[in-house]
């Protein structure tokens, strides 16, 4: 069972054709928005190209599709660029295409001139062109434009017209079993009725040397040389006769490629020798092949019945692809004794190198195979089953306790190598000129995928989970006396380690680490770690291969270093092809050097050869396709790109769209924008192919745009010239007259404000006298009421003068009183001499001439006094008034007697009938309310 299960992978091996093609780009339908079929290709002199679409017309510039819809909406059916003008035919209709200044096309009709008498049904399938005409064919009449002259010339064959070819000094047309014939001074002539020509369908025409070179559709090529005709044999013959041809051009190189109904796309050297056959099973979208052509860049362009694909001819890298499965994804690979080895998650595979023989699988090696290595004449193999020893063929597991990752030789021990296993790190020994396993290092059990050796026998392990280690080994390679954990730097996703110029290097997301031999650490490396800069890692994977460059994988490049000549700086190139593109597996990224410039590196369907000396292309130029503009919430508007653009000033949202037309699989065009009036630096690289700008303001602005390909910068820059108009009320005139307005509005303003302070001022000063004047009042308050206190007190002190007056006055009549009572006793004793005295005594004592001289000086002191009383109290007699006075000096009723020449309880009595003529109240004391009057 297991010899038949060999024997039938074999057989199943034997269908992987080992052939390295060319890059194929593929354009589905839905990549490019228009129909499936592809009828015919041209290109303009931009490099732009163009296709005869079920949809209509459809243009490619390298970075945008435009589909423009076939004037009555039929199928294009073909398409030729001609001078500055695009040619299509269709059904009923002829006519070209020219580019406005938008960059926009536009058709004009040239059937409508001899609409009458075109033929009913008449689809136009090809044309071509000679000198000043301009050939349209259909399949019943071909119609030869004079562009010169503007007029036309119908060729009516009697029967069908196959097809019309064009060569450098010639119009040739078949018609249906009549021959090849030949357009001469507007007429036809026929050039060969050989019966093969007849009973066949030419393809295609072509001129070599002296002789034409024709292409049928099922019996392969002939050359007519005069009207002799011969057989050109080929190594495609027998496919062709079962392939049905549909489309054939002869290359710029002398190569014809030939398109096929059913078995896809031959090339074939001009010897006849089969140099390609691409199908879909290589990597063809489809196998139908309906239009061919080269373009200027020498790509094939091939219109299929499902998309459109471009093969890179002239690629420096070829595809191998596997589309079956078998080979599976490539993980290593090997040259070695002249066969190139590939180890995939498949097994491991070969063939004879530069060879278009299959890959044969090796017995025994089914499975994942991670990794091939070449010591001393033998080539080891690393295997999820083990270790195998690969010779002629055959495999030998030598070590099967463990999965192998790598392996490394052991300084100074030559008959010793270390492997990376699953579970730690083991020793293979050379005896008898035969390797075997010998044991495993103890103390380590962790995976070593990479790892690395120094002279004095210290490991350096990367496990991707745990981080790097470093071993010391004792001298009998049989444990680890030390195992030392790194914490910086610390682990990362893909992570890799590999020893690069007797140096070892980390790489991680972080960047790239150098290890320090003096203080084993590790040091960041500038010039690796900026591979990774701007978010640019993928894979920490590092490759040194045999010729000492060290390569790094990131998200758009690949990069490799190599010691410069005259130092020791590393030198750094670009390749600029992204992850996205080669299909490689992240953190399983491989590359193997084959030849002095040619590289394999391995892919998720099979591998590529990449010769890097050969990585150089033409000098493209980076060119504006279109400029769009629009309003807010509006649709965008085409503006010429040809001259300068002025917009309205709220049209001022644009976008730029430019591209390099180049049309390579894996190398993609980078820009770089900046806006003058708008921007100051240059923006970052990027493979974007559009730009836009929002809100912009009014100003002049110039946009620019520059390309790299291939990390060479194109020598051209395009720029566009615009201005974003001001709005009316910015204008030169509009700020004159805000000129003017603000002046006069200055001048008014100024004069408001004039009047406006001066009324402050005014208001100012009068409140300023208003207060003044206050003040002035304040002031003769302030002197009146001195004056008022100053009277008070003098009507004070006259009162006390009064008082002191009245009691004196009364102390007086006291005395003269008492004298007087005194010397009655003695007139009674009959003393007439002191009856004079007495008679004297009552003159003196103060009676009513005292009492009006008393009245004079208090009405002086209180003039109100008396008469608000009396007001008051109209009743009171001049008695009552003369007590109140008193009791107004608050004298007391001892006090006032003499006065009144009463007794004291004569004035008591007088003050009871005082309070009954005011009507007091019982609480309320008299005297108190004289002095409250």
């Amino acid at each position: 069972m297991k010899s038949k299960f060999y024997i039938l992978l074999l057989l199943i091996s034997a269908c992987v054709m080992a052939q390295e093609l060319p890059p194929i780009v593929k354009y589905t339908p839905t990549t490019y928005g228009a129909g499936n079929q592809n009828w015919m290709i041209s290109q303009d002199q931009s490099h732009f190209i163009f296709f005869a679409n079920n949809d209509g017309l459809l243009e490619f510039n390298g970075s945008n599709w435009e589909l423009y819809p076939s004037p009555n909406e039929t199928i294009i059916r073909s398409v030729k660029v001609i001078d500055n003008k695009v040619y299509t035919g269709s059904y009923m209709e002829f006519g070209y295409w020219t580019r406005h200044s938008n960059g926009k096309l536009k058709y004009r009709s040239l059937s409508n001139l001899i609409k009458k008498q075109l033929l009913d049904d008449e689809q136009f399938w090809n044309i071509l062109n000679y000198d000043q005409w301009v050939i349209f064919q259909s399949l019943a009449r071909i119609y030869v434009y004079d562009t010169k002259a503007g007029s036309f010339k119908i060729i009516a064959p009697s029967t069908d017209v196959v097809k019309s070819f064009s060569t450098t000094n010639a119009i040739y047309f078949q018609v249906n079993n009549q021959g090849l014939f030949e357009i001469e001074a507007g007429k036809s002539h026929l050039i060969s009725n050989n019966p093969i020509l007849k009973a066949n369908r030419i393809v295609n025409v072509f001129s070599v040397g002296n002789s034409l070179l024709i292409s049928t559709q099922k019996n392969g090529f002939y050359t007519l040389t005069g009207t002799v005709l011969t057989k050109f044999s080929s190594d495609i013959d027998g496919a062709l006769n079962t392939g049905s041809v549909y489309s054939c051009e002869l290359l710029s190189n002398g190569d014809l490629t030939v398109g096929t109904i059913s078995n896809g796309v031959f090339i074939i050297s001009k010897e006849g020798k089969m140099k390609y056959h691409i199908a879909q099973n290589k990597g063809l979208s489809n196998n139908t092949a309906l239009s061919l052509f080269e373009d200027a860049d020498k790509n094939l362009w091939v219109g299929l019945d499902n998309g459109i694909n471009c093969i890179n001819l002239q690629s420096p890298i070829k595809n191998y692809v596997d589309d079956t499965g078998i080979l599976g994804t490539t993980y290593t690979s090997k040259l070695f004794k002249e066969n190139l080895y590939i180890g995939t998650n498949q097994g491991l595979f070969y063939k004879k190198y530069q060879s278009n023989d299959e890959f044969k699988f090796i017995a025994g090696t089914k499975g994942q195979v991670w990794s091939l290595f070449e010591y001393q004449g033998t080539l080891f193999c690393g295997h999820d089953s083990g270790t195998y020893v690969i010779d002629n063929g055959n495999a030998v597991n030598i070590c099967s306790k463990s999965g192998t990752w790598k392996f490394e030789p052991i300084p100074n021990q030559k008959d010793l190598l270390l492997q990376g296993n699953y579970y730690g790190i083991s020793v293979l020994e050379k005896s008898n000129n035969q390797w075997r396993f010998r044991n495993k290092i103890k103390g380590f059990d962790y995976s070593a995928r990479y790892f690395e050796v120094t002279n004095d026998l210290q490991i350096y392990v990367s496990h991707e989970y745990k981080g790097v280690f470093r071993l010391e080994l004792d001298q009998t390679v049989q444990r680890a006396k030390l195992v030392f954990a790194y914490a910086n730097p610390k682990k990362s996703k893909n992570a890799g380690l590999a020893k690069f110029n007797n140096a070892i290097y980390y790489a991680c997301k972080e960047g790239v680490f150098k290890l320090n031999a003096q203080t084993k650490q590790f040091q960041k490396d500038k010039v690796l770690s900026s591979v990774f800069e701007k978010d640019q890692y993928t894979s920490g994977k590092i490759v040194v291969d045999n010729s000492n460059k060290i390569w790094l994988f990131s998200k758009n490049y690949i990069h490799y270093f190599s010691l410069s000549k005259l130092s020791n700086q590393l030198k750094q190139n670009v390749i600029p092809i992204p992850a996205s593109l080669t299909n490689s597996m992240s953190g399983f990224e491989n590359i193997t050097k084959i030849s002095n410039s040619d590289y394999l590196i391995g892919t998720t369907d099979g591998y590529y050869t990449m010769n890097i000396n050969e990585l150089s292309f033409e000098n493209y130029k980076v060119s504006i396709s279109n400029v769009e503009t629009n309003k807010l919430n509006e649709k965008y508007n085409y503006n010429a790109i040809l001259e300068e653009g002025a917009f309205h000033y709220d049209e001022n949202n644009i976008i730029f769209n430019y591209t390099v037309p180049e049309y390579n699989k894996y190398i993609n065009a980078e820009y770089q924008v900046q806006l003058e009036g708008f921007q100051d630096n240059w923006s970052e690289w990027s493979t974007k192919n559009s730009v836009s700008f929002k809100n912009l303001p009014p100003g002049d602005y110039v946009f620019k745009v520059k390309a790299k390909f291939a990390s060479s910068i194109l020598e051209n820059t395009a720029q566009y010239a615009f201005t974003i108009k001001k709005p009316w009320y910015l204008t030169n005139l509009a700020i004159f007259f805000y000129m003017i307005l603000t002046v006069v509005l200055a001048r008014v303003i100024h004069k408001a404000y004039k009047n406006y302070y001066y009324k402050q001022k005014e208001k100012l000063i009068e409140e300023n006298n208003l207060l003044l004047e206050i003040k002035e009042l304040e002031n003769e308050q302030e002197i009146m009421r001195v004056r008022n206190e100053q009277l008070s007190q003098d009507v004070d002190s006259k009162s006390r003068e009064l008082a002191v007056s009245t009691m004196t006055l009364n102390s007086k009549n006291e005395l003269l009183n008492f004298i007087k009572d005194d010397l009655k006793k003695s007139v009674e004793e009959d003393n007439r001499s002191l009856k004079s005295v007495i008679s004297k005594i009552n003159k003196n004592i103060t009676g009513n001439d005292s009492w009006s001289v008393f009245k004079e000086a208090f009405e002086n002191t209180d003039k109100e006094f008396l008469k608000k009383i009396k007001e008051a109290h109209p009743s009171l007699t001049p008695n009552d008034l003369r007590l109140c006075t008193y009791l107004r000096l608050n004298l007391s009723s001892k006090e006032v007697a003499p006065l009144l020449n009463i007794s004291v309880r004569s004035v008591e009595i007088k003050r009871y009938r005082l309070r009954k003529k005011m009507d007091l109240v019982h609480d309320q004391g008299l005297v108190e309310y004289i002095l409250s009057i």
